[in-house]
């Protein structure tokens, strides 16, 4: 495909040409309601040398005000925009009583640069600075936030853009940086303990006898899968573990009613930057009456594919290009994955311009497929006796089983308690994949799990226009690396979703769990097998990995990857980036949780191939 020509008519001479220019506002982001896209309206630091002080800050959304931790007294934190090719030096600040760190979320840098406190540096401590010192060795949309604690939760976060030493394949008259996030007024570690205490405290969409009777969302599903839910003690409603019960969702800073709002002239190509900086939060971005067109997922460009709605995984960029061709407003969407509620904001021609907000759709529920029986069935449960199976058929606790059931005999099913299918053992112990430390931790085991890099997340199949799937993503360049995999690593993710427990292979990090280890510059595949009926953002530190998804030698390169429920992703992996890195969910509270490991790339000295 032949690449955009590049346009800098508007943006060059605006935000993009702000080198030197240093910090270009202090105006906190809740103030700033709208953008022109033509000259940056977040705070803005760029040059070789930048400054930062993390500190405690009043934030106020939808009238009340709480408690957060910021960056330079703004929230999200200043954009930093810098330029591929060159050196810069971050001074942080840390005015808290407690450790801080700043993580640059995608950025190829040496692991002591990293962030990550106890694993590439002590952290920052109480009334200190460190300093960050790094070459820039690529370009696009990235992130920062802290690595400390729950301070993410708190509003320690920001945007990063960095712009190609070379022109730029992508075409665009202007762009907004559009920082997605979640804001709670209660303290991070209240969420914690109330998940603990009970793990759907947050849902409030569960199945009720008197929403099937009015005819509610509980009335989508047939009686025999209630009783099959129920039997198995399962909730086909858990689909996030914090909703908005206790959040606000966040368009750079502002909630829906502030109605942050994004200027274009008709028939521009603007280009909207996404960034998903929520703490638990994975979003369904839609602009009715607009469709968008991504040309970048997670930092690097991507062969223009033309969409409705994309979801976003926490952590997680896209770039998608826009051109509203008449003087009207749009309404941006934001909908959370569980449709408990939404932010929003206005992309128009004037500021004041409105356009109307869309209703919250039903929410989704989960199915088969996301329970790991891909392989056995793609829809209903219904027309399969679950009264036998209980809560062990997935492996409640005590034991688990992966088997392909494609051609299960259900009259062979032990009703008598044994929970075995087909003259199957549910319960055999046996059958637990050797990486995985079956216990209390591990509820679920996906029995048939399936790639679903072609599905576009849940409750996205059947809305009625194009939705963005990881399949239909491609490196506009040929992959670096044309090696095969020389081994393939396979690591389960797991949890107990009523106890609010979350690990790798059944293993919590404060265990003691051994770290991942690769030689440098080995070349191997890596699959990721989701145990859970939740979706994880998994991320990891140092490293792109190559999304194994139907397009050789094209694969979309990535940092973060969304794994469906029940469901496995792989990557190609060449492990080039010497050191101790994080490899870990995403979800803030099920990393604090135990869900994060660490790989090693071995050896650190020498050996400079």
């Amino acid at each position: 495909m032949t690449p955009f020509i590049e346009r800098r008519s508007f943006l060059r001479a605006g935000a993009i040409g702000i080198a030197g220019l240093g910090i270009t506002g202090l105006v906190p982001a809740s103030a700033r309601t709208g953008s022109t896209g033509l000259v940056p309206t977040l705070p803005t630091l760029s040059g070789e040398d930048i400054h930062l002080r993390i500190a405690n800050t009043p934030f106020t959304v939808g009238g009340r005000t709480g408690h957060a931790v910021t960056m330079n007294g703004v929230l999200p934190a200043p954009l930093i925009r810098l330029r591929e090719g060159q050196n810069v030096r971050l001074h942080v600040e840390n005015t808290l009583d407690e450790d801080s760190s700043i993580h640059w979320h995608g950025l190829l840098v040496p692991f002591q640069m990293d962030g990550v406190p106890g694993l590439s540096f002590p952290g920052i401590k109480p009334r200190s600075t460190f300093v960050y010192d790094f070459p820039l060795l690529q370009s696009g949309t990235y992130w920062y936030h802290s690595h400390s604690g729950l301070q993410e939760q708190q509003g320690h976060y920001g945007p990063i853009v960095i712009d190609p030493a070379e022109p730029d394949p992508i075409a665009y008259d202007r762009e907004h940086v559009i920082v997605l996030s979640d804001w709670t007024f209660l303290h991070p570690h209240a969420l914690i303990t109330k998940l603990k205490a009970e793990g759907g405290y947050f849902n409030r969409q569960k199945q009720t006898l008197f929403g099937m009777m009015k005819g509610g969302p509980e009335e989508e599903m047939s009686a025999s899968d209630r009783a099959m839910w129920a039997q198995m003690r399962m909730d086909p409603t858990d689909i996030s573990d914090v909703t908005a019960v206790t959040y606000t969702y966040l368009i750079n800073g502002h909630g829906p009613q502030e109605n942050w709002t994004g200027l274009f002239r008709p028939g521009e190509r603007v280009r909207l930057r996404f960034i998903n900086a929520a703490t638990m939060t994975i979003f369904n971005i839609r602009i009715p009456g607009l469709p968008m067109t991504v040309v970048s997922a997670d930092g690097q460009n991507v062969r223009p594919v033309t969409v409705d709605e994309f979801q976003i995984g926490n952590a997680e960029t896209y770039d998608a290009i826009i051109e509203p061709a008449e003087d009207k407003a749009f309404t941006l969407v934001a909908e959370s994955i569980d449709r408990s509620g939404m932010a929003s904001a206005t992309l128009a021609s004037r500021m004041g311009m409105t356009a109307p907000i869309p209703p919250l759709r039903p929410r989704p529920t989960l199915t088969m497929k996301d329970m790991g029986m891909g392989g056995m069935d793609h829809g209903s449960m219904a027309g399969m006796d679950h009264s036998a199976m209980g809560h062990g058929a997935m492996a409640a606790g005590a034991d688990a089983v992966t088997a392909d059931h494609g051609g299960m005999d259900h009259s062979g099913m032990d009703h008598g308690g044994s929970h075995s299918m087909g003259g199957m053992n549910m319960r055999d112990k046996s059958l637990v994949p050797d990486s995985v430390k079956v216990g209390v931790g591990v509820d679920a085991i996906a029995m048939a799990p399936v790639d679903r890099t072609g599905d576009p997340g849940l409750g996205l199949e059947d809305v009625g226009h194009k939705v963005l799937t990881y399949r239909d993503l491609m490196s506009l360049t040929p992959n670096p690396d044309t090696r095969p995999p020389q081994r393939t690593v396979e690591v389960h993710l797991t949890g107990n979703m009523e106890r609010f427990m979350w690990s790798f292979d059944g293993e919590k990090f404060s265990e003691g769990v051994e770290p991942i280890r690769f030689e440098r510059n080995e070349r191997a595949r890596v699959t990721l097998i989701n145990d859970t009926m939740m979706t994880h953002p998994i991320h990891l530190h140092g490293h792109f990995f190559e999304l194994v998804n139907g397009h050789t030698g094209s694969y979309p390169r990535k940092h973060t990857v969304n794994v469906l429920p029940g469901g496995k992703v792989s990557f190609d992996l060449t492990a080039d980036a010497p050191g101790d890195w994080a490899f870990h969910c995403h979800l803030l509270l099920h990393m604090h949780a135990g869900m994060f490991r660490v790989v090693t790339v071995r050896p650190l000295d020498g050996d400079a191939a």
